[in-house]
């Protein structure tokens, strides 16, 4: 009796310490605070030109919103997952109903790392995973401009996850796994537009986010970077966009800077389904910036 008590007190012993171990592994990490000081004044064009390679109107307009409507960051979209539905929340500068309350930290911290404002994990549904290799200079700027759009008071509804997909804790662990700032694959980028493409597409433009399949646990299968994937959503597939690509691989740099500018494929037909909403935002780049997106198209690896 004396031993079993002795083992019992042992297994409860181990399992406060793993308990422990794994908050402390996967507890929410937040940005220095030194990050988000001394940026200065944003840079307002500079803010909206990552506005709009970030396609933040995409998730965060009211649903069926067009025109200047769409700079209303209301949120309210469903995204159905494998995982449940994540309804997209109201990013507008409402002190209540949006983040009009927050500072440049919590805004920083919620892109770069998604922590929230309350120190909680945010669900990679937002593409943090993506946003955490910008640089501090363009979080300030994109916080800036968004501080000038218009106001909303709309409350979005809360997710709808089934166990265990709604305990934020487990977020830590799937960071643990997946959760990474660094390059996805190597280019050049001693090539200056091969530099700027590779920090477009990995990082604001999270264009991997959809073309990358994912493995049961919601990373990105190695090997696979932007070699297609099934839609999210559950209507269809995302394409393979890597040179290797029976689609796209073979179109020259300039196809597919002008297929980002006006919506048409080399033979003539036009962009359709989730990507008219990026080839839209895209057009509102520079000519240089769809460029150098498209030299980084051409240079990753090739996946068939």
């Amino acid at each position: 009796m004396g031993f079993l008590k002795t083992l019992a007190k042992g297994v409860v012993v181990l399992a406060v310490v793993g308990a422990g171990g794994f908050w402390f592994l996967t507890r929410p990490e937040p940005q220095q605070a030194a990050t988000w000081e001394g940026l200065g004044e944003p840079n307002l064009a500079n803010g909206e030109t990552i506005f709009w390679a970030g396609g933040c109107v995409s998730c965060h307009a009211a649903p069926g919103a067009e025109g200047d409507a769409k700079l209303v960051l209301s949120g309210g979209l469903a995204l159905k997952s494998p995982f449940g539905t994540f309804h997209v929340p109201n990013i507008s500068p409402d002190e209540t109903a949006g983040i009009g309350k927050w500072s440049l930290a919590a805004f920083g911290d919620a892109m770069t790392r998604g922590v929230g404002p309350e120190g909680e994990h945010l669900y990679p549904s937002f593409p943090y995973g993506s946003y955490a290799r910008m640089t501090p200079k363009d979080v300030n700027d994109l916080y800036g401009y968004i501080r000038t759009l218009p106001k909303s008071t709309n409350v979005a509804a809360a997710h709808e996850l089934p166990f265990p997909f709604n305990v934020r804790l487990l977020l830590g662990g799937w960071k643990l796994l997946f959760f990474t700032d660094k390059p996805r694959v190597t280019v050049d980028t001693s090539n200056p537009v091969l530099a700027r493409g590779q920090y477009l597409v990995e990082g604001p433009g999270h264009c991997g986010e959809c073309h990358t399949p994912r493995n049961a646990l919601g990373g990105f299968e190695n090997g696979k970077w932007l070699a297609g994937a099934p839609n999210p959503e559950g209507q269809g597939t995302i394409p393979n966009i890597t040179p290797g690509s029976a689609a796209i691989g073979g179109w020259s740099e300039a196809d597919i800077a002008t297929y980002l500018e006006t919506g048409f494929t080399p033979e003539f037909d036009s962009v359709g389904g989730s990507m008219v909403e990026v080839q839209k935002n895209m057009a509102k780049l520079t000519a240089e910036d769809r460029q150098a997106i498209a030299a980084y198209l051409k240079a990753v690896p090739a996946v068939k």
